[in-house]
Formats: C-alpha cells, structure tokens, sequence
C-alpha cells in the first residue's frame, strides 16, 4: 500500500520533475540556454500556447475538446486587424480579438449542449473549419494584414523588468483561472461535470450551463493569445493558430492532466505549455531538424497518456488494498 501511494505522489509531481531535470540537462549541454535573453525568448514563445491551453485545460476537466482554438485565433487577429484599419484604438482592437474569441467559444458550446451532439469533437472540428474559412475570406489579400495599436505591439512584443510583456499577461490568465476554479463555486461545479455527470445533474448543478462557459473561456484565451501573437508579429494573418489545438491539447495531457475529466489543475497546461517550449527551444539551438521536433513532441504525448494510463491503475489498486485493509 506505501509502495502504491509512493507511486502515485511520484506520478503526480512527475511532469515537475521531469521539466526540472529536462531544463537542468539542456543547460548543461547547451550553455545559451540559460542565458536570460534566451529564457526571455523561451517565456514570449510559450506564452501564446500557454494562455489558450489554460482554457483547454477546462474543456478537458469536462471530459471535452476544443479543436478549434488555433484557427479561431487566427480568425480574432483578422477581425482586430480590419478594426484597426476602421479605429486606430488599442482598446477596441483588444475587445474585438477578445470578443471574437469568445463568440466562437459560445457557438462551441451552445451547440453542443443544446444540439445535444454526442461529442463536442464534432462541433469544434466544424468551427475550425469555418473560422479559418472566415479568416482567409476577410483578410486583406487573403495573406497577413501588417499593422497594430501601439499597446497591442506593447503587450505582445516589448518587456518590462526584463521579462516580455506577454509573460505578465499570461500571469494575469493564470490568476484569474485560479481564482475561479478554487475559490468559486463555479470551479467545483467544473470538477464536479467532469468526475461524474450524472451526479452532479442529480445534485442540482447546472450541467449545461457549465458545459457552455467552459467552451465560451476556451474561446475567451483564443483571443487573448490571438492579442499576444498579433502584439509580437504587429499584424494579423488567417494562416496563424496552424496545429496550436495539438499543441494545446499536447501542453495539457504532457503537464499531467486527465482526458477522463474531472481531474488536472491550473499548472499542467503551464507545466505542459513550458516544457513544449523548452524542447523546441533547445532541439533549435542543437540545430535539430524541425520535423525531428514533431516527432519529438510525438513521443512524449505517447508517454504522457501511459503515464495517465498507469496512474489509474495504480488509483484502482490502492483503492481496491484500502477496501482490502477496512474489512
């Protein structure tokens, strides 16, 4: 029975450890990797997979998917870029890439629970689809459109206290995710929707309504990292977003989390969305092919859900030992 709880402790703090070890390897091998400027590079490039895997990780707790974020993204920076060619207004450029995100998110979730489809797979494989669609019809060209509000270009591309700007606008996501998922009742009713649908409807949760918000934030983080990647770049283009539901999906289940639902937190789409950055960053700087790095990126998915796989087992068991020890 200690030799399982061991097990599972070791499992629970693994994709630490394993990030951990993996940053202290790297930098023993590759004396640029920690350098700051190159930390700094590391931060800004996560942080757009970072802010749009928080809101995966929500879709995920339910036992859902958004395939849909990288292209509804793409779709929000194109919508900010033809606003700004209307207002040359930070803050309504900001609001439209926000807002467009989160309408895309509504529609997801609308959808599917009042569609009553069988798996939100298919709504949010249509809405990436259309949204990409959207976004090549209305850009300019149908190629990237250049230009952005200075505070855009100041949120995505520039740095304070010698960290870049993005990386405090993925602070303020984070903080504001965890004060919802911990300190409101709402975070419960998530956890709950996700662990055991039919008791929570059984207890008077509004099962539906949760199910709606969590695709309309998922589509919410859309757009904010639709404002950090159009800060960075200073334009907006329909080809942005290419694979980054993989890539989201992949930072969520590396960093720990549960495709069953009802089971993850806050820190296994950081975890995730970090380590993902620090292998391509360092396969980069080894001069590493970059279809190597897919295939790289690959194989720690595969590890990762054998590692959820492995960690049920051993869930199963020890509850099976404790039943064993109470009779």
């Amino acid at each position: 029975m200690l030799a399982v709880s061991l097990a599972l402790k070791l499992l629970g703090f693994g994709p630490l450890l394993i990030l951990s070890l993996l940053v202290a390897l790297i930098g023993f091998f590759t004396p640029n990797f920690l350098s700051p400027g190159n930390l700094s590079n590391i931060a800004a490039q996560t942080a757009v997979i970072a802010i749009v895997a928080m809101g995966q990780q929500l879709v995920i707790l339910t036992k859902g998917i958004d395939l849909s974020v990288g292209a509804n993204l793409a779709f929000a920076t194109v919508m900010g870029g033809l606003m700004y060619r209307v207002a040359d207004s930070s803050t309504v450029v900001i609001l439209t890439m926000v807002l467009t995100g989160a309408l895309v998110g509504a529609v997801n979730g609308i959808v599917y629970v009042y569609g009553r489809l069988p798996h939100p797979f298919i709504i949010t494989l249509a809405t990436l689809s259309i949204c990409r669609g959207l976004a090549l019809e209305f850009s300019i060209g149908h190629t990237t459109m250049r230009g952005m509000p200075e505070f855009v270009t100041f949120l995505g591309g520039e740095s304070s206290l010698g960290l870049p700007n993005s990386f405090f606008v993925v602070a303020g996501v984070a903080l504001l995710i965890l004060v919802m998922t911990k300190s409101m009742v709402w975070g419960r009713w998530v956890y709950a929707v996700g662990g055991q649908p039919e008791a929570a409807l059984e207890m008077g949760i509004p099962v539906k309504g949760v199910l709606v918000s969590v695709y309309t934030i998922s589509g919410l983080c859309a757009g904010i990292g639709a404002v950090a990647l159009a800060g960075r770049t200073a334009a907006s283009s329909p080809l942005y977003g290419n694979l980054l539901e993989l890539d989201t999906i992949a930072a969520v289940i590396i960093g720990g989390a549960s495709f069953l639902g009802g089971r993850g937190h806050l820190g296994h789409a950081l975890i995730g969305a970090v380590m993902i950055g620090v292998i391509r960053n360092a396969l980069n700087l080894l001069g590493v092919d970059v279809f190597f790095q897919m295939i790289a990126i690959g194989t720690i998915i595969v590890l990762a859900v054998e590692a959820d796989v492995f960690r049920n087992y051993l869930e199963g068991r020890a509850r099976v030992l404790q039943a064993g020890r109470v009779q």
